[in-house]
């Protein structure tokens, strides 16, 4: 079943839930409507369609489309991990314009970069299938950028001055299975991208790791938009899931090897002290039972002489 953006399936595809680890999650639960055909978790607008039991559409293959999901509650973790699955694809030869991830202080505001706002304030992670002037650089790029506010996204050179860091992500595009894509995040530490779209449980490709990033702001909606212009893409939201992460992560200038038989030499003391005790008691009970055993002959004796 197709449904229009005014029919609110959409609001079916995703679910706010809690566990007993206290981990957040935005999943895919389809359908998930509630009494009144809305959904208390997201919002959404401009193309968006849904098929309930296949994706969430944000832009279809036609031009000058966009569309965009955005989540009513923000996501306030400190550290914490996006993973969307989607799939970019379309009939023609020439395609564009992209999709994007966001974790922003915006929410759900339309506009022309890739379906959503320009100057938007916290984390934009962009997949540019149209190369417009950016020599020697593969297409479809894969880039993140951290907006202040007040800077625009560079629109006219695929966002090369406004970059954070990125990847090239040559077949991504109409690809044998969808896109997988995880976003870590350690405030102040840490932001990871990572990549799965060339085989079916494939390893993870590391688009970008990144240390000491800039900070999010606290409070931050998590989001997706897509547009397409004269050109044009079925841009498709498969699944969603976040989560709040707990441990630090694994920095690469603070992987140190373990020191040298550190343990080893350790536990040897430790031994070392147990069997020197050991010896003792065993000699002091030794040194008792003969002297037991020599004052027992003595008095036998003695009683035989008389």
């Amino acid at each position: 079943m197709r449904l229009s953006s005014l029919s609110a399936a959409l609001f079916a595809a995703f679910a706010w839930t809690t566990n007993a680890t206290e981990e957040t999650e935005i999943k895919s639960v389809s359908p998930y409507l509630d009494s009144d055909f809305a959904s208390r978790w997201f919002d959404f607008g401009g193309d968006t369609v849904v098929r309930t039991d296949s994706y969430i559409r944000l832009t279809s293959d036609r031009p000058s489309q966009s569309g965009w999901l955005f989540s009513r509650v923000p996501l306030t973790a400190t550290n914490w991990e996006v993973e969307v699955e989607f799939k970019i694809s379309g009939k023609n030869q020439l395609y564009g314009d992209g999709f994007a991830m966001w974790v922003t202080r915006q929410r759900g505001q339309q506009g022309d970069v890739f379906g959503h706002t320009d100057k938007f304030e916290g984390l934009g992670v962009f997949v540019d299938t149209y190369k417009n002037n950016r020599p020697g650089v593969v297409f479809p790029y894969v880039m993140a950028m951290f907006g202040d506010g007040q800077t625009s996204y560079d629109k006219s050179n695929d966002g090369k001055s406004t970059e954070t860091a990125g990847c090239s992500a040559r077949g991504l595009r109409n690809a044998n299975q969808p896109t997988k894509m995880r976003l870590t995040y350690f405030q102040d530490k840490q932001l990871k991208l990572e990549l799965q779209y060339k085989t079916k449980g494939d390893d993870w490709m590391v688009c970008f790791d990144i240390d000491s990033p800039p900070a999010i702001p606290n409070i931050a909606y998590l989001g997706f938009s897509a547009e397409t212009g004269e050109l044009s893409d079925n841009h498709d939201i498969i699944s969603v899931r976040s989560r709040n992460l707990y441990m630090a992560p694994k920095v690469s200038g603070d992987r140190k090897p373990p020191p040298r038989s550190k343990g080893k030499k350790t536990n040897k003391t430790g031994g070392g002290w147990l069997w020197f005790f050991t010896k003792i008691v065993l000699f002091i009970l030794v040194a008792g039972g003969a002297y037991v055993g020599y004052t027992t002959y003595r008095v036998r004796n003695k009683t035989h002489r008389f």
